[in-house]
């Protein structure tokens, strides 16, 4: 073949257009498609996910004279002052139980009855000596009665010279010996009435009574069961029957830092709210400061009486309090200062600025807000009005319309 031919064959043929690829914009439309697919799931699922918050309500400050403002908050329990577990002074198998926890019982009421039959015994041979020394107490005061007119007559006789002076002074002396007898006797029969009012007090001890009236709150012992005053080993002996509380001496008692205890005085009034009931206010006042420190935990006991008697109050119940400042001055009632208070870690920095998160429905909305001063563990701000819900301790994934699951406090 000619060479020359053949180098023509394999040039390249320029003058053919070149077809462009059509794949390339499809694919970039596609994975577009793609993302903007994801970016509104991703923003759907945003906004009907519910995140579950804590919140609180914001309140007005009242005016300082017509009603108290918080300068203090403190926790700590429901206690009574007069409670005691009951036992029986002596050791011995209960055969009566008549209590039940919740019951009320008066003052000497019978609670639990001890086998008594030793007891009953030792009673009844006191008795039995008492009655034999009351009987030899009559024999020998009535030979008593007998040598004294033995000594009259021989006194009488004597003048007639019909006895001699030997027989009247033996006369006598038996009228002496006689009388000490009776006494002794007499002394006999005060020992034996001692031995029956022991025998009496030990069968009496078998019969456990109220102490004073409250409520039982716990059941101790059963039928059956031998208790004790003192502890025995093994856990075979019970050393009470039941714990009674007088519910008349509840009192709270509340621990408070050292470094705030001169903001209590006595008889500063205080306003309990039970954990149990969170919306129930109960008025208290301060009984007393206890004169010790902790030194572990760094705070003063303060004891709160009650101004408020009610059955829902249970002793070791949670309380948190409140103790208030009165307007001692009597100038009257000052202007309640404008705002309103909000937990002080509803408060959160977002953008330079101080914002709450307002629930609305189902929906946290960002609101500005000026913080102003501080009560306790409440901070009065400005920009939201009382009543409203406010967020605690917002996270940073909550934003303005954000889904909440609201639970109160």
């Amino acid at each position: 073949m000619d060479q020359s031919k053949l180098l023509t064959e394999l040039r390249i043929d320029r003058s053919t257009p070149v077809r462009p690829s059509t794949r390339g914009p499809w694919l970039v439309a596609g994975v577009a498609l793609v993302l903007v697919v994801a970016a509104g799931g991703w923003w759907l699922l945003r906004g009907t996910r519910a995140l579950p918050v804590e919140t609180a309500l914001a309140s007005a400050p009242q005016a300082a004279g017509a009603s108290s403002m918080a300068v203090l908050q403190a926790t700590g329990y429901v206690t009574a002052r007069r409670q005691a577990t009951v036992s029986a002074q002596i050791t011995g198998t209960l055969t009566q139980v008549l209590i039940e926890e919740g019951e009320r019982v008066a003052a000497g009421q019978v609670l639990a009855t001890l086998e008594d039959a030793a007891q009953k015994a030792m009673l009844a041979q006191a008795q039995a000596g008492l009655r034999a020394a009351q009987a030899q107490l009559v024999q020998v005061r009535a030979q008593l009665a007998q040598s004294e007119r033995d000594a009259t007559r021989a006194a009488e006789l004597v003048g007639r010279h019909l006895v001699s002076q030997q027989a009247v002074e033996l006369a006598r002396t038996q009228v002496a010996s006689q009388r000490a007898q009776a006494d002794a006797q007499a002394r006999q029969v005060e020992v034996a009435q001692a031995n029956v009012n022991a025998a009496q007090v030990q069968l009496d001890y078998c019969t456990v009574r109220a102490p004073f009236a409250g409520v039982v709150t716990a059941k101790a012992a059963q039928v059956g069961e031998i208790v004790s005053p003192l502890s025995a080993g093994g856990g075979f002996t019970r050393t009470g029957v039941g714990t009674i509380v007088d519910m008349d001496s509840l009192e709270i008692e509340v621990d408070v830092n050292e470094a705030y205890i001169q903001r209590v005085v006595a008889q500063q009034p205080v306003e309990a709210v039970l954990d149990a009931y969170p919306d129930w206010k109960i008025p208290a006042h301060v009984i007393a400061i206890i004169p010790a420190a902790d030194r572990g935990k760094a705070t003063v006991k303060v004891r709160i009486g009650l101004g408020q008697k009610d059955a829902r109050i249970v002793p070791d119940m949670g309380v948190r309090v409140s103790f208030l400042e009165d307007d001692k001055d009597g100038a009257g009632a000052a202007p309640a200062p404008s705002g309103v208070l909000v937990p002080s870690d509803a408060i959160v920095q977002r953008d330079g600025k101080s914002v709450v998160f307002v629930v609305e429905g189902d929906r946290a909305r960002r609101r500005a807000v000026t913080p102003g001063q501080v009560f306790a563990d409440q901070r009065l701000v400005e920009g939201i009005s009382a009543g409203v819900r406010v967020v605690r301790k917002p996270g940073a994934e909550l934003g303005d319309g954000a889904r909440v699951d609201s639970a109160r406090h």
